[in-house]
């Protein structure tokens, strides 16, 4: 049902242009550059760059950052599109083809916070180095990647919400309405409310970094990433309420059960932390010590 608002000015209607960004020739070759891909990309630079400054501000090797940023995508992007590919294979079993086809959409963050995080694991256990004070520096850039790649839905004309008539209602074209909504036009931009919710996510976390850089009490090692996981999980467990295109697991909504997960781990490790008062399982032996810069 379409809830009853007034309109107010187009300015307020979102469009996409298509998920074409570029498209050019080389010779007999096509070259097609996607508003997705494109983000991702920008995502990825962007976040190595603000993690690299903050482990400098912190006196941690920023090569460390650089180095594990390739583990990070390498672990993260094949396992965002394994998530997806599983939970929509009545679709893809039809289409075996497309399965590679990322650069149409179709990765799922929660399948590549799973793989990027088993990848940052082997990788702080290979370097010997603290996989919390890594996930520390990683997780303000991982949640302004996410701010940033949502837009790729909005490109995409995807992971929209449900039918409204709000101001700010997002204009989905005939082709990619689901079925049942074939006559209806607007839709909730869910990709916004997400791509703001993370970015007040991504303030927080900025504000507390560097609340431990102006003299008072330092937080401990883990608290950024265990603040992430719930601060995250919340919004999306309300915005994800909106969609109609959910990953289910039955009757459930797959990504309202691992944001209750993910609640439930972040807010146990910060109990652990400040009520325990206990360091947080690592694959190094001393959790507090700092990778001094070695440039």
């Amino acid at each position: 049902m379409l809830l009853d608002f007034p309109i107010l000015p187009l300015a307020f209607l979102f469009t996409s242009p298509g998920p074409i960004w570029f498209k050019f020739q080389i010779g007999p070759f096509p070259i097609t550059i996607r508003w997705y891909g494109l983000l991702i990309a920008s995502a990825v630079l962007i976040g190595v760059t603000l993690s690299q400054y903050l482990a400098k501000r912190r006196k941690v090797n920023p090569d460390l950052l650089s180095d594990l940023s390739i583990w990070l995508v390498v672990g993260a992007i094949p396992a965002a599109r394994l998530y997806y590919v599983i939970f929509e294979w009545s679709e893809y079993a039809r289409h075996p083809e497309r399965i590679l086809a990322i650069w149409q959409g179709g990765i799922a963050i929660h399948g590549a916070i799973l793989g990027g995080t088993v990848a940052a694991l082997i990788f702080c256990k290979l370097k010997q180095v603290s996989f919390w004070q890594m996930a520390d520096l990683v997780a303000p850039s991982l949640i302004l990647g996410q701010a940033i790649g949502r837009w790729g839905n909005f490109f995409n004309s995807e992971a929209f919400g449900s039918p409204t008539n709000l101001p700010w209602k997002l204009y989905i074209p005939p082709e990619r309405r689901p079925v049942g909504f074939t006559n209806v036009e607007f839709f909730h931009p869910t990709f916004l409310y997400e791509s703001l919710w993370n970015l007040g996510v991504f303030a927080l976390l900025l504000t507390l970094f560097f609340r431990g850089l102006q003299g008072k009490p330092r937080l401990k090692v883990g608290t950024l990433f265990l603040t992430y996981l719930p601060a995250y999980s919340l919004g999306r467990l309300w915005i994800e309420g909106l969609r109609t295109d959910s990953l289910m697991l039955g009757p459930l909504r797959m990504a309202q059960v691992i944001s209750l997960i993910g609640i439930a781990m972040g807010l146990a490790g910060l109990w652990w932390l400040y009520i325990k008062n206990r360091p947080l399982p690592d694959v190094v032996s001393n959790v507090d010590e700092v990778i001094e810069n070695r440039e």
